[in-house]
């Protein structure tokens, strides 16, 4: 007995029907190709399933207690074919994100490489730019989502809150700020302070006081906090950044401490457009960075 779901697929419809020519039409089929299956899945069953008149088409006794079992097995059929492409949408495919340069070289490698262990099929493409570019790469559809600081946001374009983090002081191990327990931005005042250029310290400064702001109007600036790092590490100063980079302080050798008179918070969010549809690999990738980066304790 060789019973195909296709045989199956045309009891069902033709009985559902309750005509040979609307099945027929219903399945892109002829209505030769269709009598067919029906009668192979008779010889096979070694029964007749319908009976046929020049008025009517109706199921016989047999037919009928066949059918809601035919029907119960497609429809299990058609759930499995739903979950195996569902499963193949959600475990191939290409995700493009949009983060800062500073944020693509010091927290994504990591969380990439934890996704492909679950999801080796899905291609994760970092645009790495300025933070100023992420929701220009966003609203264009060059990024399916970004990740990026707290930023004035246009009525096109959600924000998800993803993380806060406390500035931190950076300076060398042997610097006498390392031996302090409590930091104050106070504290910082003496030093040579290496910062960024643009909304990174303009957004800091209207979150300190006029006092501690008079230090961000003397600090060196640079572009990127790479720069600044090697900076401070070539002794030229000290500098301030979150801890997300620490792996990158670490690489040159630096330590940080958290300022905490006042703490100064910034917060970071998935940016996607208003409109976007994710692919089903773009929102499984964003819910496992929500999932890993919303646990507070993930930068400690």
């Amino acid at each position: 007995m060789n019973i195909s779901f296709r045989q199956l697929r045309a009891f069902v419809t033709v009985a559902r029907m309750g005509s040979f020519t609307l099945a027929a039409e219903s399945l892109f089929l002829t209505q030769s190709a269709l009598s067919g299956l029906i009668k192979e899945l008779e010889q096979n069953w070694g029964v007749t399933l319908f009976e046929r008149t020049t008025r009517r088409l109706v199921l016989t006794k047999i037919g009928q207690e066949l059918y809601p079992q035919a029907q119960e097995i497609l429809d299990k059929l058609d759930l499995l074919n739903h979950q195996a492409q569902n499963h193949r949408a959600i475990y191939q495919g290409r995700v493009r994100v949009a983060c800062s340069q500073q944020l693509a070289a010091s927290l994504l490698p990591e969380l990439i490489a934890e996704f492909r262990h679950q999801s080796p099929e899905i291609q994760i493409d970092i645009i790495d730019c300025s933070v100023e570019k992420v929701i220009d790469h966003v609203d264009s559809d060059e990024a399916d989502w970004g990740i990026g600081p707290e930023r004035a946001i246009r009525s096109n374009i959600t924000n998800d809150k993803l993380f806060s983090l406390p500035f931190h002081a950076v300076f060398p191990k042997e610097h006498p700020l390392a031996n302090y327990k409590n930091l104050c931005w106070t504290d910082l005042q003496d030093e040579n302070l290496i910062t960024l250029k643009g909304p990174f310290s303009e957004i800091l400064a209207e979150q300190l006081s006029h006092t501690n702001r008079q230090l961000l109007d003397s600090a060196s600036k640079v572009n990127y906090m790479s720069t600044a790092l090697s900076m401070v590490a070539a002794g030229l100063g000290i500098t301030v950044c979150l801890p997300y980079s620490k792996q990158q302080i670490q690489h040159y050798d630096l330590t940080m401490l958290k300022i905490t008179q006042p703490i100064v918070i910034r917060h970071f969010y998935i940016f996607q457009r208003k409109s976007a549809v994710l692919s089903e690999a773009a929102q499984h990738f964003k819910n496992f960075v929500l999932n890993r980066l919303s646990h507070d304790d993930y930068f400690a």
